[in-house]
């Protein structure tokens, strides 16, 4: 595996039910406040209501991975920034369904903010109901910013995302992209934006 510039991930799953009022009233009570962003403002996640496994921290990492490598652990539902000085940081993600995860090596050819989603031939075939595509804001389930990741030159239709179900951490909830919250994924896609090359690798074990 090289430095910054290859990733593995996974495409978040989509939900496009209406909400009744009180599903409304109690997504709402998951944010504390705004980050602010262009064109939109982030919902700021209240972190007392995300497992305290799942929350942003500083890790020890004695692995052989180059400073600037990303790893995922889709077991344990991590996924890791390697530092220097044997540090990592955490973030917990959700991961795909059974039957719909990806895993490998991939390169992150770009990354989008407020990405527009649209849908697959496999989510067609699953729900034909879904619409075609999402214009980014809110309530695009990709959230605030997108990497998008790439292999042999081809999309592989993966991507690591940020997520307007922020309760979805820690499970396996996605279509198979890997999910963060959009805060999370603020943060890592601005790493990114600052290497030329950053590596994503799939894990299967801590």
């Amino acid at each position: 595996m090289n430095s910054l510039s290859r990733r593995s991930v996974i495409v978040g799953g989509i939900s496009f039910l209406a909400l009744s009022g009180h599903a409304e009233a109690s997504q709402k009570s998951w944010y504390i406040g705004r980050i602010p962003d262009k064109p939109f403002d982030i919902p700021l996640v209240d972190k007392t209501r995300i497992p305290r496994q799942f929350r942003r921290q500083t890790v020890p990492y004695l692995g052989r991975e180059t400073a600037g490598t990303i790893l995922i652990n889709k077991q344990e539902r991590f996924l890791y920034y390697v530092e220097d000085a044997g540090r990592a940081i955490r973030f917990g993600i959700a991961v795909g369904r059974d039957g719909q995860r990806w895993g490998g090596e991939a390169i992150v050819e770009r990354r989008a903010q407020w990405p527009t989603w649209t849908r697959t031939a496999n989510m067609r075939r699953r729900n034909p109901s879904l619409p075609q595509r999402v214009p980014g804001g809110p309530n695009n389930p990709l959230g605030a910013r997108a990497l998008y990741l790439y292999r042999n030159g081809q999309d592989t239709l993966y991507r690591i995302h940020g997520t307007n179900e922020p309760w979805t951490i820690g499970k396996a909830a996605s279509s198979g992209c890997i999910r963060m919250l959009n805060e999370h994924i603020l943060n890592s896609s601005e790493r990114c934006a600052t290497a030329r090359a950053l590596s994503l690798s799939s894990l299967r074990q801590s």
